[in-house]
């Protein structure tokens, strides 16, 4: 395990995670220091599926998939964090905890989303996050993710 500061860029993040468009939901992810912590970057834009139901007239991005990007930005700290050992693993939700909103987030916002470990056992781990823009608190969730073998 490296713990020098690292970035992965989409090409990165898409050799990391299994996600594709339109669940992909992480454009890359800066700062990462292994077992420690990681800030993922999310442009969002007016072309996302989801805005076309969410709200007509007025575009929120739903909360649930402000956690997700959270939990993909996670996702690409314990990959990163496991080396060559985490190869062709995957990352799956295990519980969400304590998910708070507190702005909304709106077509052309720079979503921040920062992760940290706060427990890290092997397979599972706990992570806190935060989703920023403009240096604003957007969303924030405690959450439990498993690293696994991908079914056969």
């Amino acid at each position: 395990m490296s713990d020098t500061l690292a970035t992965a860029d989409l090409r990165a993040v898409m050799a990391t995670l299994p996600h594709r468009y339109p669940m992909l939901l992480v454009d890359r992810v800066e700062d990462i220091e292994a077992g420690v912590s990681a800030r993922g970057i999310k442009a969002v834009t007016i072309n996302e599926p989801f805005f076309q139901g969410h709200f007509p007239g007025r575009p929120i991005m739903p909360g649930v998939l402000i956690v997700e990007a959270l939990a993909q930005a996670a996702g690409v700290l314990a990959m990163h964090s496991l080396g060559p050992e985490g190869q062709g693993k995957l990352v799956y939700f295990m519980a969400i905890e304590n998910a708070k909103f507190r702005a909304p987030v709106e077509p052309g916002c720079l979503l921040e989303l920062y992760v940290r470990f706060t427990q890290n056992r092997g397979r599972v781990s706990k992570f806190e996050g935060k989703a920023m823009v403009a240096g604003k608190l957007a969303a924030e969730a405690s959450f439990t993710a498993m690293i696994a073998d991908p079914p056969a």
